[in-house]
């Protein structure tokens, strides 16, 4: 432990910076999970190629790949964008945060894609048809019926998209975020003691998922509270 001495501060930080592209991406997974399953559930072919596409892909590759080949090809993409505009401009780059929590929010999303659509379809058609001899618009339909029961048939899965969501936040250090990760590499090469930092790097995350795991049985009673109610 005495090896850890002036390196609480980094972990404490380096926690601080996991946490916050954890919630970054946490929503972007939402926001590409929702329009993903929209897309597969709409009649319309190409939103559902798209939508097909977006799966395999992302499914289909490693996560650490997808970070690199975002990180190095959004710096290409942007350099040769501004470069048209104005040939003197050298390099521009995304900075590390917004890469890893954007490539993290896709790859988790495609697979939120397919949880979002099974709880979709789980839905009860009746409560749709119901709303529908209503008069109410397909728009209020969706967010007030559709996602209110779908979240709770899609919550178990979901807890686990989390799980992984927080767990690939380690990779982001290959990229040069300063977060736990990238302080275990650094104090590794200081105090020349790696199974201590790495040790405590994956309490840190278990600590995470701990609390992960915690708040998603708490949402699960309250989203079945009715269920006991009507035993």
């Amino acid at each position: 432990m005495e090896s850890l001495v002036g390196w609480w501060d980094d972990f404490f930080w380096g926690s601080v910076v996991v946490v916050q592209v954890f919630l970054v991406s946490l929503v972007l997974m939402v926001l590409f999970g929702l329009l993903g399953s929209a897309a597969k559930l709409s009649g319309n072919k190409v939103l559902h190629t798209i939508a097909n596409g977006y799966t395999v892909v992302f499914r289909g590759t490693p996560e650490i790949l997808v970070l690199l080949l975002f990180y190095f090809g959004s710096a290409i993409t942007l350099t040769a964008i501004a470069q048209f505009f104005d040939p003197t401009i050298k390099f521009i780059d995304i900075p590390p945060f917004w890469a890893g929590s954007i490539a993290i929010g896709l790859v988790v999303g495609s697979y939120a894609t397919e949880t979002f659509r099974g709880a979709f379809l789980g839905v009860d058609p009746g409560q749709i048809e119901a709303a529908r001899a209503l008069g109410i618009s397909n728009f209020k339909t969706f967010i007030y019926i559709r996602i209110p029961a779908m979240w709770r048939l899609a919550l178990p899965s979901f807890g686990n998209h989390m799980l992984s969501l927080i767990k690939d936040t380690a990779l982001i250090s290959v990229i040069g975020l300063q977060e736990t990760m990238f302080v275990a590499e650094q104090a590794t090469g200081t105090t020349g003691e790696p199974f201590v930092m790495y040790l405590t790097v994956g309490a840190i995350y278990l600590a995470f998922s701990s609390i992960i795991t915690l708040t998603v049985i708490g949402f699960e009673k309250y989203g079945n509270k009715h269920l006991e109610v009507g035993k």
